[in-house]
């Protein structure tokens, strides 16, 4: 069955209005609470998001362009998401906001109407758009638990997370293919289930190449699954 690019973005839509209520009441200093993430506040957190929220509809939009992009940064040394972050730092609060709002808007009514099977590039290997939508997901929930952890406060878990387990596990083989190896016989085992409205997890995991394609951000968002919903065996 296709994948439903509206019920996925709609899903999306969800975890942004929890990334948002908890950053909309803060005042500047609270916009630069530190947060789990080395070096990062909860600024750094929200314009890391935006950013990357244009460059995936650019990917989609003008991937031409993308690419000349991602050819000049990688001639400069590389994408580097602590240069990045720096790039921002000018901004209130409330631009922030703002640059986020309008960068998902952008994003949602972008990949809602996309082929799901549409080949996008990306950091490393080419992304379906299902795959590319689903990792915003991905990380929107990984940098929006930062911001919890750096605030005090308990999410509760979501159905949503299914999209998590769902593109970590999904990518795993080929985060070896693509460098030449062969993924390890170790199982990993993601079992979700809903426990009146919550969702428990057990998850298994051998690890992720550390030279693959988004090896840090794969590896921060299981270590956050695994802490807060589960554990590695």
């Amino acid at each position: 069955m296709p994948v439903d690019m509206t019920a996925l973005a709609a899903d999306l839509a969800a975890e942004s209005a929890v990334t948002r209520a908890l950053v909309a009441g803060l005042d500047e200093p609270g916009w630069h609470t530190p947060t789990p993430a080395a070096g990062w506040d909860i600024a750094d957190q929200i314009s890391h998001l935006a950013y990357f929220d244009e460059v995936t509809v650019q990917s989609a939009l003008d991937p031409e362009q993308f690419k000349a992009g991602l050819a000049a940064a990688e001639a400069s040394g590389g994408i580097n998401p602590d240069t990045i972050a720096v790039r921002f730092r000018d901004r209130s609060g409330a631009q922030l906001l703002a640059w986020f709002d309008t960068a998902r808007g952008d994003l949602l009514n972008t990949f809602k109407n996309l082929d799901p099977k549409a080949r996008l590039p990306w950091f490393g290997p080419a992304m379906s758009a299902a795959s590319s939508l689903t990792a915003r997901i991905m990380e929107t929930w990984a940098h929006t638990q930062d911001i919890a952890d750096a605030l005090g406060v308990t999410r509760e878990p979501t159905d949503r997370l299914r999209h998590v387990a769902h593109i970590g596990v999904g990518a795993r083989a080929f985060s070896y293919a693509v460098h030449g190896k062969s993924a390890p016989a170790a199982e990993i085992r993601v079992e979700l289930a809903d426990n009146g409205g919550r969702t428990n997890m057990v998850l298994t995991h051998s690890g992720i190449p550390s030279d693959s394609p988004g090896a840090v951000g794969w590896t921060m968002a299981f270590d956050k699954l695994a802490l807060h919903l589960g554990q590695f065996r």
